[in-house]
């Protein structure tokens, strides 16, 4: 076998059903007598009810957080964190949530407790990407590791189907990325493969049975296998493009995740011709690209960029800043074929295989 190194990740993790009811105790456990709950506003509510669960230990709540984690939202959550005199943070949400509390902890290093309510995974990770003037930026530190995340199957139940359905395809990304990672080991490639079958497994059950707890615990439980990768490998194309996108043209984060991520194992596929093979079998399909693609089309997810606010002319733009320093991938970015890429997901075309030259 070869030489590799594993890390993991310094954090606590309480999962099953029924555990947001440790959620007081733990941060009792990190010393948080203060802890400023963050959510988006859809989510206000329920931040309201974790505020009444909390009683004293709560400091109040913050019901800014946004994807893509801009600075500014940031800005107006560190005002409230001063203003509350918090000494803590729970985030409870997605990515976009959990991507605030991030950026406060590592501008206050304050301890953070992530309840996630998606597949998003990013609560496993040392990874921040903020966006400045449409521009997204990505960054890693330890400061940014959530010291407790809570996994409640419960506080999943009432996500909808289609938010179900990117979220977990968001939570493939990270998996298949991994698997062709340039400091891939042997450890995180079997929770990667793990994390692709228990997705593939569980997401069609959830789009037709929205109450099936099984499913919706292997849909959690291969989101935190996801996370678990990325947190601990690198991404490559894929993950470039997305955050272009993203940051660019202001694109949901996991429809267009669930959009590109097709197109991307087109492109790399055959560079890395075991890997696809990996993934084609952790998905019960004869290809990884179209088996991705058969997937996202069976939890009747939007399968065209231009359906999720990309402008066409944009297109030569994002092929520009994707291979304008880009990340490390298994096969050199050529800017033609990319930029056919991002033209064939725009339109929601089936991904095109290119063969190496």
């Amino acid at each position: 076998m070869d030489r590799f190194v594993y890390q993991s990740a310094p954090m606590r993790v309480l999962f099953g059903s029924g555990t947001l009811a440790e959620l007081p105790a733990e941060l009792e456990r990190l010393s948080i007598a203060r802890a400023l709950v963050l959510t988006t506003p859809p989510q206000e509510q329920q931040g309201r009810e974790i505020v009444a669960r909390l009683g004293v230990r709560a400091a109040g709540l913050f019901a800014g957080a946004t994807m893509h984690t801009p600075v500014d939202v940031t800005e107006r959550a560190m005002a409230v964190v001063r203003d509350l005199n918090a000494d803590g943070v729970v985030a409870v949400g997605g990515g976009s949530t959990t991507g605030l509390g991030k950026a406060i902890a590592l501008r206050t290093d304050l301890p953070q407790v992530v309840v996630p309510t998606s597949y998003a995974g990013s609560e496993m990770t040392p990874i921040l990407g903020e966006t400045r003037d449409g521009l997204k930026t990505t960054q890693s530190s330890p400061k940014i590791l959530p010291e407790t995340v809570v996994y409640d199957v419960d506080l999943t139940l009432s996500l909808p189907p289609g938010l179900t359905a990117t979220s977990g395809m968001n939570a493939i990304a990270h998996a298949v990325e991994a698997l062709y990672a340039r400091d891939r080991n042997p450890i995180i490639s079997l929770m990667a493969e793990e994390s692709i079958r228990v997705l593939a497994r569980g997401l069609p059950a959830i789009v037709a049975r929205p109450d099936d707890r099984d499913a919706r615990s292997d849909a959690l439980y291969g989101a935190w296998l996801a996370g678990t990768c990325l947190g601990a490998v690198g991404m490559a194309l894929h993950h470039k493009l997305c955050h272009t996108l993203g940051g660019t043209f202001d694109l949901p984060h996991a429809e267009t995740h669930t959009i590109v991520l097709p197109h991307a194992m087109a492109y790399n596929a055959p560079a890395v011709p075991d890997v696809a093979a990996r993934i084609a079998r952790a998905l019960g399909a004869a290809d990884a690209a179209q088996g991705l693609h058969d997937l996202a089309r069976r939890l009747r997810a939007k399968l065209a960029l231009r359906d999720i606010g990309m402008p066409e002319a944009g297109i030569d733009r994002a092929a520009d800043l994707a291979v304008t320093n880009a990340y490390w991938n298994p096969r050199p970015l050529e800017r033609g074929a990319i930029r056919d890429l991002i033209a064939r997901a725009w339109a929601g075309e089936a991904p095109v295989t290119v063969p190496l030259v």
